[in-house]
Parts: C-alpha cells; sequence; structure tokens
C-alpha cells in the first residue's frame, strides 16, 4: 500500500466539511453561483478591519521589519504584547514567557497537545466537538473520549465527572462553541474547574483544561467569561482567524496560565513543539496581530445575519436554539437521520453539514460567515425541504 496503514482510515474519514465546500464548488459550477446556497464552511467573509490593511502596508514600507527567524515561540515584543493585552483583560499576571505565538489556533492546539499527552491516553471533549479534534488527538496518539451535553449544549458536570478516568490528561472546551454557538456559563465552568480539581487529586495526575477560543470576541450580548478565573491549570488558545478575519494568514497563540502546574515546562515543551510543526509561527503576521491587540470585526454584521437567519428558519418550520457566539446555527433535522436529510438540502441547492460530525447526531450545521443574499436566497429551498419530509 503507498500510504501509512494508520493513515488510511485517516483519509477515508476526511473532513466532512471540507467533502461538503468541495461539493459547493462543483453545484456552483453547475448552476450557477447566485443558484446554490452553501453554509458548510465557517470561513470568515466580513472584511478585516481598515487598520490590518493599515498596519500591514505600514510594516511593509518599514526597512527595520524582520522577515528572519526568531525565537521558535515568537518575537519577543509579540509575545509581551499579547500578555499585556491578557493582563489588561483578565489580570492574571501572565509573563510573555508563557506566551507561545502559533500557526492559528490549530498549531497552538497541535503544540499543546505534544507538550502534554503521552501515547495512549485521553483527551475529554464534551459533545457537539469541532470535528478537527480527532485529527489532532491522531497526531499525537492520543485518544478522543466524548462526554455527553446537556440538551441546551450546556455542560453536564456529572457525566464530565464520570468519565474521568486515570488515562484522562487533557479536558478540552470550545466556547463560544463551533458547532452550536453555546457559550458557557461562569457557574458551570467554575463547577468544571471542581471537577477536574477533584479528579486530579484522585487520580494523582494533574488534569490540565485546554479552552480553544477562536469565537471568542463573536458573541451576542452574553459574558465570556474567562476560564482562567476558574482553574488555573489552564492553557487559552486561540487565532486571529475570525475576530481579524485573516483565517488564511495562519496566525494566533497559546498562553498559560501562570499558576498551572508546571508552567514553565509545559511552554518550553510547547515551544519545541512548534520548531517540530513548522518552526515559527508566520514573521510578518506576527508583527501585524501585536500592534493590534483587542481589535475586531464588526461583530454587528454576524449579528444580524444570524437574527436574519433565524427568522427564516423559523418561519420554515425548524427547531434550534438561538446561538449566542460563533457563527454558526446548529438545527434539529425534521428527521432523525441527520445525513439523509443533509442530501435533501443538497437537492435543493442548500449544502449543510450533517451533525453526526460533530458528535451530534439529528441535528446539522449552517454557517452564516456567508452574504446576506445566500441566506435569504435559500429560504425557500429550506421550506421545500421541511416539507418534503413531514
Amino acid at each position: 500500500m503507498p500510504i501509512a496503514d494508520k493513515m488510511v482510515k485517516m483519509v477515508e474519514s476526511a473532513s466532512m466539511i471540507r467533502k461538503m465546500f468541495e461539493e459547493g464548488i462543483r453545484m456552483r459550477e453547475k448552476y450557477g453561483a447566485d443558484n446554490v446556497f452553501d453554509f458548510s464552511l465557517g470561513n470568515p467573509d466580513v472584511p478585516p478591519p481598515a487598520v490590518v490593511k493599515e498596519t500591514l502596508l505600514n510594516l511593509i514600507n518599514n526597512e527595520a521589519i524582520s522577515h528572519g527567524y526568531m525565537p521558535n515561540p515568537g518575537y519577543p515584543h509579540v509575545r509581551q504584547a499579547v500578555a499585556d493585552y491578557l493582563n489588561k483583560e483578565y489580570d492574571v499576571g501572565l509573563t510573555s514567557d508563557l506566551v507561545v505565538m502559533t500557526a492559528g489556533a490549530a498549531g497552538a492546539l497541535n503544540d499543546v497537545l505534544r507538550a502534554l499527552m503521552n501515547p495512549g491516553e485521553d483527551i475529554l471533549v464534551p459533545a457537539p466537538y469541532f470535528v478537527g479534534y480527532n485529527q489532532y488527538a491522531f497526531v499525537v496518539g492520543a485518544n478522543l473520549k466524548t462526554v455527553a451535553s446537556q440538551s441546551d449544549f450546556h455542560l453536564d458536570l456529572d457525566a464530565i465527572q464520570a468519565a474521568i478516568t486515570e488515562k484522562t490528561r487533557v479536558m478540552l472546551i470550545n466556547s463560544p462553541n463551533n458547532p452550536t454557538g453555546i457559550v458557557y456559563n461562569k457557574a458551570e465552568l467554575l463547577g468544571l474547574g471542581k471537577v477536574l480539581d477533584a479528579a486530579s487529586e484522585k487520580f494523582g495526575k494533574r488534569i490540565y483544561l485546554i479552552s480553544d477560543e477562536p469565537y471568542r470576541k463573536i458573541s451576542y450580548g452574553v459574558d465570556v467569561p474567562s476560564v482562567f478565573d476558574v482553574y488555573p491549570h489552564t492553557i487559552v488558545l486561540t487565532s486571529y482567524s475570525k475576530e481579524l478575519s485573516l483565517a488564511g494568514e495562519r496566525i494566533g497563540y497559546l498562553a498559560i496560565h501562570p499558576k498551572a502546574e508546571d508552567a514553565a515546562m509545559i511552554a518550553g515543551a510547547a515551544g519545541v513543539a512548534n520548531t517540530m510543526m513548522y518552526v515559527n509561527a508566520p514573521a510578518l503576521f506576527q508583527q501585524v496581530v501585536g500592534q493590534l491587540q483587542g481589535v475586531s470585526v464588526d461583530i454587528g454584521i454576524y449579528k444580524r445575519r444570524r437574527d436574519m437567519f433565524c427568522e427564516g428558519l423559523q418561519a420554515a418550520g425548524y427547531e434550534f436554539d438561538v446561538p449566542e457566539g460563533a457563527f454558526y446555527l446548529f438545527p434539529k433535522s425534521p428527521i432523525e437521520d441527520d445525513i439523509k436529510f443533509a442530501g435533501i438540502l443538497q437537492e435543493n441547492n442548500i449544502l449543510a453539514v450533517p451533525g453526526t460530525a460533530f458528535g451530534g447526531p439529528g441535528h446539522f450545521r449552517l454557517s452564516y460567515a456567508v452574504p446576506d443574499k445566500t441566506i435569504t436566497g435559500s429560504f425557500d429551498g429550506f421550506k421545500k425541504a421541511f416539507d418534503s419530509v413531514k
């Protein structure tokens, strides 16, 4: 066989989201772009803030700009800027040596999992969850173990407590959540911290909390609590893909709570993992985001689209929880088989990702990081699909 045995299964189970996205390209060529309604991929289309381009041009025109190697965790002044911003936001006493600049949130998660995980250990994640977590677990030889959430997608602390074993090394959460749009509240996060502390003591092994936060700034009138406040043994990771609409530039970071057990060792190991994965985060965009801490796209655009989409889907008969953050809807499928229903939507030129791909069967995910006309133009098709199974 021309590829590694262990890769065969990974290739066969390659991301359903990407497959749907590629199907959208084919359908647009066949039916015309205005007649295909593709909600498959969370690819930000809101323009980056004007200050991004201004900063980029200023740097390019500055003869002192560096395009060379830097310390593997990133430029010291950029890491300091991140630490200063996080301290202003969360007041945790973070130092720049506990920040690692990465190639997006994906790079950050790969780095920290390589730093923490031994082969065969477990990553515990609430379902539904981002599909890429399966791949990141595979890369480090870990087991991704899912635990059911409550019916409203909030954390089921009893289920989490029951799922933790002596093999659990990492609890991985994502809030605002992809695919549900749920935002975990302070009370449930405090409860999670207590569960992880008790389990760490029970098994004589520190369980770390990793908070994957690329959608943190995209929330709609709700507080997104800081996980640094609820459990000291926490690593936060994020990217600028969504908040600055820079998905293709691959820039983000991880930050380790200064009171985390062995925080300095984790930072050092994550920096070494950086060298294994991609040497360092992109030099130019490190220097760009170093000047743009706290800046974000116009969240009002996403909120308007959310409200528009919710109104149209509700009128068509669909059931869903209104998302509190991110830019996804996760409606219930009107039939039990969400994969089959995604096929029915596709017959109406609508591309949605079955919830089964996220560990949330009986639902489907819709990304509203799309033009307004894609949302409004899809309502007839959503209605026809719904009526066809009722």
